[in-house]
């Protein structure tokens, strides 16, 4: 009896069924090339909806009054959200000031020292934060900064949407700096290296797009979070003098716009969460660009 060689299978299947293997399998990576372009695209459709309709709804809402003016009083035309704009920017400003060191130490601590029960529950309570409803963790910086300071500020705003931040950046830094080989790790002790600068210079350095991506999505994530900032923040109609002082946002803006009786205070929030959705958008957009240029490329 003579065994199957690979050529004789072949033949006996193009001779069986009119084709030739190759094409089966050609046809078998085009099938699924076009599976992957045609899910990636059902991803972006409800992204390209979301920009339409906010971008028919708000543009009408833009002018230069909006971007530079104070909320006109109710009944009177005009107004605009400048300083509910620039609360936004300040208090998430100042919560990537806090949460994203935090965030970014913690997650390198657990991937290069996660050993033992510290790290064990320390990794469990990032993972339980990350679940936590954000009106909850609105409530409890109210409950230990705001009412022992007696009233609203930007810093407990600031300090609500760090500690929303700061799960999202330890757990993506330290699923990020674990994909580096250890045989990097390694390397860089065999030459004498001291264990934190390698983490520093070699695991964290190759790593920064990745961990910038992170840090993106946290900062997209708090940009549009009100119920936190309904209890730190509270909201000003005016200018705030001192960011210890009750702070217009723009998420909030928009909730007490879009529940108003007023036509106009409707276009408005729509107006707002264009403005909202373009400062999320072109933040992203302008990191990768600037990552591109600088020769970061994602590890692999």
């Amino acid at each position: 009896m003579v065994a199957a060689t690979p050529l004789t299978v072949t033949t006996a299947v193009k001779q069986e069924f009119g084709f030739r293997v190759s094409d089966f399998r050609r046809f078998r990576s085009t099938a699924m090339l076009a599976t992957i372009w045609g899910f990636s695209l059902a991803a972006i459709i409800p992204l390209l909806f979301v920009f339409y309709f906010v971008t028919s709804k708000g543009v009408g809402g833009l002018n230069w009054d909006f971007f530079t003016a104070l909320p006109a009083p109710v009944g009177q035309e005009g107004g605009g959200m400048a300083n509910a704009i620039w609360g936004s920017l300040m208090i998430v400003g100042m919560a990537a000031c806090i949460g994203v060191p935090v965030g970014v130490l913690t997650g390198v601590f657990l991937s290069e020292f996660g050993e033992g029960k510290f790290a064990a529950t320390l990794r469990f309570t990032v993972d339980l934060m990350t679940s936590v409803p954000s009106i909850i963790l609105g409530l409890f910086i109210y409950t230990i900064l705001v009412v022992p300071m007696n009233g609203f500020s930007a810093y407990a705003g600031a300090v609500a949407l760090a500690v929303i931040m700061f799960p999202i950046v330890a757990k993506t830094t330290e699923e990020v700096l674990k994909l580096i080989p250890d045989h990097i790790r390694e390397a860089g002790l065999a030459l004498g290296i001291p264990r934190w600068k390698v983490i520093i210079s070699i695991v964290l350095k190759g790593s920064v797009g990745p961990v910038a991506t992170g840090v993106i999505l946290a900062v997209a994530r708090v940009m549009g979070e009100t119920a936190p900032l309904l209890f730190t923040a509270f909201g000003n109609s005016f200018w705030s003098e001192s960011p210890s002082q009750p702070t217009a946002t723009l998420p909030v803006a928009i909730y007490q716009y879009a529940i108003s009786p007023f036509k106009q205070w409707h276009e408005q929030a729509w107006a707002g969460a264009l403005v909202l959705v373009m400062i999320v958008f072109f933040a992203n957009l302008i990191t990768r660009v600037i990552m591109r240029g600088s020769g970061v490329k994602r590890s692999r």
